[in-house]
């Protein structure tokens, strides 16, 4: 083949075209390519380390028609690393997709509750434009349960699983007012720390007193009605409410009113058989006639005289 050139006097010659073998063809640009392993590894790595931003680098860099594009979509370590993502980028609906569309295992669940959790309650602050309190994040975890995906479906009350919480009852029942030996021993049996069995011992007392002290009022103002107190109405507080003071946690690890040293300060002291309160004493008729008689000359006309006694 020959390829017509314009000389420099204006004129064409014919030269011979380039031989091809001269110009091989430019080979493609090389693309990352990770088998579905090598992707997994990755990510727990940088997922271990800490480094949200490289994830998030790297799972980008990843090209869409991968060829194990299937695999890689259920693979737990990358799916636990595209929730991280989402989570770090406020990307929430992204992050309650890719926690209620897939299973994870056991070992992953604690930190995807977590995730799910503090995504919703920074949904709830943002709408109500302040900081939750115990009372507001109660309820946001009433409104929107954890699937069953992150969850074993064991409930839990104030982070505690059912049976620590039943351990509580039961030593509660045998010494409401446990000594800083006490407290450390249940704490051992439990997980927890001497502080939160103290705060739990102290916020169940006082919801006691406060029951106590309302179905007093209730007996007082039903006996001035005339009509009979139920008998089902009188003695602890009712499981519903139990269950809500139980599972209200932030408000339990945060009170700071039990010591380790057993004294709470902020308790009511107990009353002794020998403080119970007893009735004023009724005066007697010799008691009230001088007071009687003084009433009556102060309604006396000022025109009497004599008051006869």
């Amino acid at each position: 083949m020959w390829v017509p050139l314009r000389t420099a006097s204006g004129a064409f010659a014919a030269f011979p075209a380039p031989a091809a073998a001269f110009f091989p063809p430019v080979p493609p640009v090389p693309m990352l390519s990770f088998s579905s392993e090598q992707v997994a590894s990755v990510c727990e790595t940088l997922e271990e380390s800490g480094d949200v931003e490289r994830l998030a680098r790297f799972l980008w860099s990843l090209p869409v028609a991968h060829p194990n594009f299937l695999e890689l979509n259920k693979n737990e370590a990358v799916l636990r690393a595209r929730a991280l993502v989402a989570f770090h980028m406020s990307n929430f609906r992204e992050l309650y997709h890719i926690l209620e569309s897939n299973r994870f295992a056991k070992g992953s669940h604690a930190k995807l509750q977590a995730m799910w959790l503090e995504a919703h309650y920074q949904e709830a602050a943002k709408l109500r434009g302040r900081p939750l309190g115990p009372v507001d994040k109660y309820r946001v975890r009433k409104k929107f349960p954890m699937p069953r995906t992150i969850w074993d479906g064991e409930q839990k009350t104030h982070c505690f699983k059912e049976r620590t919480r039943s351990l509580l009852r039961e030593w509660y029942l045998q010494d409401p007012y446990p000594n800083p030996t006490k407290k450390r021993e249940l704490a051992q049996a439990t997980g927890l720390t001497p502080t939160q069995v103290g705060n739990w011992f102290k916020n169940r007392r006082q919801r006691d007193r406060a029951a106590a002290v309302k179905n007093r009022m209730q007996l007082i103002q039903q006996q001035s009605d005339g009509k009979r107190l139920d008998a089902h109405k009188v003695g602890t507080p009712s499981d519903e409410e139990d269950d809500f003071d139980d599972d209200d946690d932030e408000a339990m690890f945060e009170s700071t009113g039990a010591d380790d040293d057993g004294s709470d300060s902020d308790e009511a002291r107990p009353i002794s058989d020998d403080e119970t309160e007893t009735p004023a004493k009724k005066p007697n008729k010799s008691e009230q006639a001088p007071a009687m008689e003084l009433k009556r000359r102060s309604k006396a006309s000022p025109n009497t005289a004599t008051v006869r006694l």
